[in-house]
């Protein structure tokens, strides 16, 4: 299994970016015949599922590790009509919106670093395990208004040593759904020491934390 793979198939392609992959294994356990774990040489078949059926599968994968190329004239994924980051309890940051993220281009899915421990910041790789990191998928609700437009272009832009500043419509989520803030523009906290969690309250200047001098590039 490598780091970044495409397999094509009659009618529609795969790519897989294991350098985004969390292993959330909606994949190898929705779709074991397509996804098929533990094996050796080829472990991706596109053919064994329609296209709508492998956009499904892509759609389910909250890091964007999975995505797909219709070679069928079929709709490739379309941006949600919400941008939504949900705060997964004791994990990252999921983002599901029209994202352009500073160094890495367009997205439409992403797992985002929010412990401080991940290599492959701003992405998550799962670090917040072994770290031990907790924090709640369920913040308490700000105030805020419904927004003129629930869509559009988000920008995030990862401060060297510092938060993740975000630019555009944008609702953020708790892990189990409910919206519990509304925001043009925020910073969340990705040093993992905030008390203010998921906002940036400063603490990463005090603890000095640090961030890859090469984070800006694509992973």
């Amino acid at each position: 299994m490598g780091s970044h793979e495409e397999v094509r198939g009659k009618r529609v392609a795969i790519q897989f970016d294991g350098r985004k992959c969390i292993h959330s294994r909606h994949c190898v356990l929705d779709r074991p015949d397509v996804f098929v774990p533990n094996v050796q040489g080829e472990w991706i078949h596109p053919d064994r599922a329609t296209p709508d059926e492998v956009a499904a599968l892509a759609a389910s994968c909250p890091s964007g590790a999975i995505t797909f190329t219709r070679l069928d004239g079929g709709p490739q994924e379309a941006p949600p009509l919400v941008n939504v980051i949900r705060v997964r309890e004791n994990g990252p940051l999921a983002l599901h919106a029209d994202a352009e993220i500073a160094g890495h281009g367009h997205v439409l899915r992403a797992t985002l670093c929010r412990c401080g421990a991940s290599r492959r910041k701003p992405f998550c790789d799962s670090g917040h395990v072994s770290a031990g990191f907790r924090s709640t998928g369920e913040p308490e609700p700000a105030e805020s208004q419904p927004l003129a437009s629930r869509a559009g272009l988000l920008r995030v832009t990862p401060q060297p040593d510092g938060p993740l500043l975000i630019e555009g419509n944008l609702e953020l989520c708790a892990g189990t759904g409910k919206t519990v803030n509304r925001t043009t523009k925020t910073a969340l906290c990705r040093c993992g020491q905030s008390a203010n969690k998921p906002y940036c309250d400063g603490t990463h200047a005090r603890v000095g934390f640090k961030t890859s001098s090469d984070e800006g590039a694509a992973p």
